[in-house]
């Protein structure tokens, strides 16, 4: 139940919550052997002054004390050396484990999912985030667990003792904790503000990397420091509100266990007075006193700690919330035919985006999306490659409804050539090679020469051996471009999305790439986003989308001639005779 508890809090693997129990328990035995030094002094004070109470002198035995030290000594070091092991060396085991799992979440996300989540964001959360939890599982939950279970065992050995002045010493625990317990839904309230800000500062530093051309370009440096100052100066603010609330309430508790002390001393000298103990009785709760809240006074500070983390692990399980579960693996169809029977979809229930949409793209033919920007051009592609779900109607390739099939599977259907191409920091032949892991060398070079990358590949040092930077800064966009459409030619899906494939090439190498992609889209379905108009001249069907509604569709020579608003965007880039042509 317990190990349950703790994979259900902090989404521990079953054996790492096991660990962290034992950890807990040694961390127990750890405390009550350190009290083992106070046994001995006590002790050595009852043979002391048990002649001056007026019982009989018992000569101290050296030898016996010097064999109770080295016992206790090694009690001391076996505790510390489990404890250590179960406690600190399974922690990083677990945020090895931890970190694993987030990626892994990560990936199974839908992809919608990082449209509107700050890469930087999730960044922090895997490293900022699984580092505190360390501290937290290494520290604050055997510290605070154990110093709990510690305190109630030497409270269990003291009213065995005397009852009354257990009750003296002992009663500033409960309180000094409920004080703090109090006060939790308060601390969280500022964890969460410390934790935006500390958000906000990450976004503006990893925007301020992404686009620092363009600040450096228009001369907006101070305007952009005078942000990043002004979320540092939020950030301090509420660290210091917070801290300044957390640690007034510690202090606070650990204030009200120093009264536990003095008590026993009213209370212990009265009793005394009146022959309710002795003297060795009082000397030996006024000792105890003095050691007993160190754990406890651990416990509070570590209580306040994982407070704060609580905030941080719910943000962990947001994302594993957002993981996409279930889902067929197994399906068949006849054709590749994408279809949208009333397709209506929403962004986080805003305003609806796209309204009742119905269209077929088929299979041996490109269906070109066209109309003003906003007009749910990239909302339609996304939605064909299953990024989002519709809010009502389906999305099929066949007869299958691609929001029934696992993400994962359906996305091994597809090909897609993003606007924005995304590389990593290997090299170009790497990069292409993401497109088929298992392809040869011959199949990776075959396609980066019908995406026309030789050309500025064999200008390079190391050829396709070329690191090319974080995400291929060392190339210009057309180059990233090419090695996009490399990737996607490599693949060779059976459906392909081109969301303005070849925007950055110039014309020359256009019409050269166009060639290769007409290799790429033989007997495949093809949808094209375009902004160019002679890029679709020759497509097979064009749905003009505008404000989220199909407002024409059909060949493109039928459409030019009925004058409406595609004839209007190809009079707007060519003349009417060049089109007809």
């Amino acid at each position: 139940m317990i190990t349950e508890f703790f994979e259900r809090k902090y989404g521990l693997t079953h054996t790492s919550s096991k660990n962290l129990i034992k950890g807990i328990l040694y961390t127990v035995i750890l405390n009550l052997t350190t009290m083992f030094p106070m046994g001995l002094y006590i002790l050595l004070i009852y043979i002391l002054i048990n002649p001056l109470t007026g019982g009989e002198y018992i000569e101290p035995n050296l030898g016996l004390f010097i064999l109770l030290i080295i016992v206790v000594a090694a009690a001391i070091s076996l505790a510390h050396w489990k404890q250590y092991f179960y406690v600190y060396n399974t922690t990083y085991d677990s945020s090895v484990e931890k970190r694993i799992n987030l990626a892994e979440n990560i990936r199974e996300l839908p992809l919608s999912y990082f449209e509107r989540k700050d890469l930087s964001d999730l960044s922090a959360t895997i490293m900022g985030d699984c580092t505190d939890l360390e501290h937290v599982f290494s520290h604050a939950i055997p510290q605070s667990i154990g110093a709990l279970i510690t305190t109630i065992l030497m409270a269990i050995g003291l009213f065995t003792f005397n009852a009354t002045l257990s009750v003296a010493l002992l009663w500033v625990v409960p309180i000094s904790f409920l004080l703090l317990i109090s006060s939790i839904k308060f601390q969280e309230k500022y964890n969460e503000k410390i934790l935006l800000s500390s958000r906000e500062i990450s976004d503006n530093v990893q925007e301020c990397l992404d686009s620092v051309k363009d600040i450096k370009s228009y001369n907006y440096e101070n305007e952009y420091l005078k942000k990043l100052h002004d979320s540092n100066t939020g950030l301090q603010n509420a660290r210091i509100k917070g801290e300044l609330i957390t640690g007034s309430l510690v202090t606070t508790s650990q204030l009200l266990l120093k009264l536990g002390m003095i008590s026993v001393v009213f209370v212990g000298i009265g009793m005394l007075i009146n022959n309710q103990i002795d003297l060795f009785t009082l000397l030996v709760f006024v000792i105890t006193s003095t050691i007993v809240f160190a754990p406890v006074e651990s416990a509070l500070i570590y209580l306040a700690e994982i407070t704060i983390v609580d905030v941080k692990v719910k943000r962990m399980q947001e994302i594993e919330d957002k993981v996409m579960t279930g889902g067929k693996t197994e399906y068949s169809v006849d054709n590749y035919n994408i279809h949208f029977d009333n397709v209506r979809f929403s962004y986080d229930d805003d305003k609806e985006v796209i309204h009742d949409i119905s269209f077929t793209a088929k299979q041996n033919e490109v269906t070109a999306l066209i109309g003003p920007s906003g007009g749910g051009k990239s909302t339609v592609s996304k939605l064909a490659a299953n990024f989002w779900n519709p809010n009502s109607g389906k999305v099929r390739i066949d007869n299958v409804d691609i929001s029934t099939i696992n993400n994962e599977k359906i996305l091994e259907n597809y090909s897609i050539v993003f606007q924005d191409v995304i590389l990593f920091n290997s090299s170009i032949f790497d990069n292409i090679k993401i497109g088929k892991r298992d392809a040869t060398d011959e199949e990776v070079y075959r396609v980066a020469k019908l995406a026309r990358c030789d050309e500025f590949v064999d200008k390079l040092p190391a050829g396709y051996d070329t690191v090319i930077g974080e995400n291929g800064r060392l190339l210009s966009g057309g180059q990233r471009q090419r090695i996009s459409i490399a990737r996607a030619l490599l693949k060779d899906a059976p459906i392909i999305i081109l969301d303005e494939a070849t925007s950055f090439l110039d014309v020359e190498n256009e019409t050269s790439i166009q060639e290769a992609l007409n290799s790429l889209i033989k007997d495949k379905t093809v949808i094209i986003i375009a902004h160019r108009m002679r890029t679709i001249r020759n497509v097979d069907k064009i749905v003009v989308l505008e404000d989220g509604k199909i407002v024409e569709e059909g060949k493109p020579d039928e459409l030019y001639s009925q004058g409406g608003l595609f004839t209007k965007m190809v009079d707007i880039q060519t003349k009417s005779d060049e089109w007809l042509l």
